[in-house]
């Protein structure tokens, strides 16, 4: 009974977080989903620990084939305040990431990792490569309908 009622809730969660990430995906790139709830996380102030943890500014290409131009850039801030996520290139980042929407997508699904996508040619990465290290998927929720739904309430 307990797990029925789980269930339940889990798929209202996940009916009711579906509206709110499509209206707020402006590029339809899976990615921007991604980018969104760590937006959201960050705007509701559950950043501390990351801040604490990571202290780097980052920078994310997203492209829509390997070797293609970036459809889209992200700049994260992970040293100041609460820290952000904005859709715009960043000014002075200490990491910078390159990938397709899709290998973003598989490595924030723990699919691979970090490593597995530099070494395989899945993601680039320039700058700092003791800081691009810090920066993992693993610090945010899940992209998950349920955390999309907790967080959507937040500004962005």
């Amino acid at each position: 009974m307990v797990n029925l009622e789980k269930q339940k809730e889990a798929e209202e969660a996940a009916a009711k977080a579906k509206p709110a990430a499509a209206a707020v995906n402006k590029s339809g790139l899976a990615s921007e989903n991604i980018f969104n709830l760590m937006s959201a996380f960050l705007a509701g102030g559950h950043g501390a620990d990351i801040i604490k943890k990571v202290n780097g500014t980052y920078g994310f290409n997203v492209l829509l084939k390997k070797g293609g131009k970036p459809v889209a850039v992200w700049s994260i801030d992970l040293k100041n305040g609460n820290g952000f996520v904005k859709q715009t290139k960043p000014a002075d980042v200490d990491a910078t990431f390159t990938m397709t929407d899709e290998h973003f997508v598989q490595l924030c699904a723990g699919k691979f990792n970090g490593q597995t996508a530099f070494m395989t040619g899945k993601m680039k990465i320039k700058g700092n490569m003791a800081a691009a290290t810090r920066f993992t998927p693993d610090l945010f929720p899940e992209a998950t309908p349920e955390n999309m739904a907790k967080y959507a309430g937040a500004k962005m």
